[in-house]
């Protein structure tokens, strides 16, 4: 965690996409080892390929090639090479599912950089890390300490409601000390507020993106549970994949940056 708040802190722009292009480039990879686990023939050097072109895209000061452009054009390659050398009843099933695997991963970390780079980016994308981190931690401990009713048991057996309202709580709580960390910052350092607005509207924001986080852990989860596996890879010891460490980003950091386009 302390690696990473120093990279969004400081690290200039390119560096942060460069580094979330890696760990999108691992997570996808392990997207598509779960996909192959399903049965799909799954194509690999197009999506790694549109990744890194997403990526490059959301760079500063590089004419943008528009994202949806790219995703099509890696959609319409690999439907015309299945069609052209594999039979009739794959071509469906490979393209989508490889396919998706740029939708579902590299499309949502491709907002990162984006956001990075907006008025008061890198005070965002660290209220966002951190909102994602106090929300995931929260639900461990007073899911375990309380216990109760499972959430979705057929997807995620161990997630009870008390460590998901737990997790919104944990959210709310760094969203109320970030606001105010901000702000007794810009009063003390005199500089402007890198969180400015209300206390309520970091509240919500944080309210809105935990609920993000959390439907973006199980639909993880349900991934990996189709695939009859445990973890999404075994990149990090004890913490499984790449995959299952920003599970929750792939759906919250989009969430993040469509309020901000909502705002504009």
């Amino acid at each position: 965690m302390p690696l990473v708040v120093a990279l969004v802190w400081y690290a200039p722009v390119p560096i942060i996409a460069a580094v979330t292009c890696i760990v999108a480039l691992l997570a996808l990879h392990e997207y598509l080892a779960l996909a192959k686990a399903n049965g799909v023939i799954v194509f690999t050097t197009l999506p790694l390929s549109a990744t890194a072109i997403l990526f490059a895209s959301a760079l500063p000061d590089v004419p943008p090639l528009h994202m949806r452009a790219v995703v099509m054009f890696a959609f319409f390659a690999m439907l015309t090479q299945a069609a052209v050398k594999r039979p009739l009843p794959r071509i469906l099933l490979d393209t989508a599912a490889s396919g998706f695997g740029i939708i579902y991963v590299a499309l949502p970390l491709a907002t990162l950089p984006l956001i990075a780079q907006q008025e008061n980016g890198r005070a965002l994308l660290l209220f966002l890390l951190l909102v994602v981190w106090a929300g995931d931690i929260a639900a461990l401990f007073i899911g375990r300490a309380v216990g109760g009713k499972k959430l979705w048991p057929r997807i995620s057996p161990g997630k009870t409601w008390a460590g998901a309202i737990g997790s919104v709580l944990g959210s709310v709580g760094i969203a109320i000390a970030a606001a105010w960390g901000g702000a007794h910052y810009a009063a003390h350092a005199t500089v402007v507020n890198p969180l400015p607005g209300t206390l309520w509207y970091w509240i919500a924001l944080a309210i809105v993106l935990n609920l993000a986080a959390q439907l973006g852990d199980l639909l993880e989860s349900a991934i990996k549970r189709g695939a009859g596996v445990k973890d999404s890879g075994t990149l990090l010891p004890g913490h499984g994949g790449v995959l299952d460490r920003i599970d929750a980003l792939l759906l919250a950091a989009p969430v993040l940056w469509t309020v901000l386009l909502l705002q504009q």
